[in-house]
């Protein structure tokens, strides 16, 4: 099966002014990232607020341009894409954002806002487009007469789902969710959580799914990259990774997360997580690290291949002998 995304190497820096006569330092978001992700997969971006994440959705989905790398969305080159194949590309590729109260126009009745994308990028008529939008509105659990009620009208969770509606309006091949239930109330992200797995059943679509909460990846993923200040430290299928974590960072992000702590007694995580301005020398996580080393702060460790999974940490093998 051919990746709906393959991205190798792909980076996003950012230029920062200090003043007058003075070279700007450079901000590196994301630092270098490779994946693939298949039709019917979903890929968890996990990691701290500023470790990268939205940066990384950002560039999948054609918001910004990487830096550096290759990006190939459905086989074709998106890291600088023609206006062609760009137009094309903003129908492969879709996002759900984060706030369901911000990403909806409270001027638009829910059926203009469905219909909108159909009436930019298709040629459609108004009758087929609003049986188009009436079909979809019932895939994600909403009501015909729905179709003509204002946003406020609307709960948080059911926001959402209209803004996972308008994401598939254009019928993508991959969705990019970045954060989409942690505005919800607990009591709400699991239906929403539900949704997107019965979408993703039935379209095939594929998932680029962006979180800091563990217990909401571990419901949904199938595969699970761990960042840290805009590196990958772990990636790996979740079963894996969750139950015999190889990276420090990850090992404290699932102590951190109630009811999924390994067995065995880890330190917590401590410290505040560095400036991307100056990150460490050797191993970005090593002002964090319980079991640093001399190595690690003088000798960045390159991602590998450790027990099915890719690790960058110089002393795997040892915490895999020690699970």
């Amino acid at each position: 099966m051919s990746a709906v995304v393959v991205a190798r190497d792909l980076k996003r820096t950012y230029p920062v002014s200090r003043g007058f006569l003075r070279q700007p330092a450079y901000l590196h978001a994301v630092g270098g990232i490779s994946f693939a992700l298949d039709a019917g997969r979903t890929l968890a971006v996990v990691g701290e607020s500023g470790c990268g994440k939205s940066t990384l959705a950002r560039l999948v989905t054609l918001i910004e341009p990487p830096s550096a790398g290759a990006l190939t969305l459905d086989g074709i080159e998106a890291a600088a894409p023609s206006a062609e194949d760009r137009k094309a590309l903003r129908k492969t590729v879709q996002i759900v954002f984060q706030n369901p109260y911000g990403s909806l126009n409270p001027r638009k009745r829910v059926g203009s806002i469905l219909e909108e994308p159909l009436a930019i990028n298709t040629a459609l008529s108004p009758a087929e487009r609003r049986a188009r939008v009436l079909d979809m509105m019932a895939k994600v659990g909403l009501r015909p007469e729905q179709h003509a009620r204002y946003p406020h009208m609307f709960s948080g969770g059911q926001r959402q789902r209209i803004a996972i509606a308008r994401a598939l309006m254009l019928r993508p091949k991959l969705v990019v969710a970045d954060e989409p239930v942690s505005a919800l109330d607990v009591s709400v992200q699991a239906q929403v959580l539900n949704l997107m797995i019965d979408l993703q059943r039935d379209l095939g679509l594929a998932y680029l799914f962006i979180s800091h909460d563990l217990g909401v990846v571990r419901h949904i993923a199938h595969d699970v990259m761990i960042m840290y200040l805009g590196l990958v430290m772990e990636h790996g299928p979740k079963e894996q990774v969750f139950a015999r974590p190889l990276h420090p960072y990850t090992q404290a992000l699932l102590a951190a997360t109630p009811g999924m702590g390994h067995a065995r007694q880890r330190q917590v995580l401590k410290g505040e997580l560095p400036s991307p301005l100056d990150p460490p020398k050797g191993c970005v996580f090593s002002t964090r690290c319980p079991y640093v080393t001399e190595r690690c702060r003088t000798e960045r460790p390159a991602l590998r291949p450790v027990d099915g999974r890719q690790v960058a940490c110089h002393y795997a093998e040892q915490f895999l002998q020690a699970g």
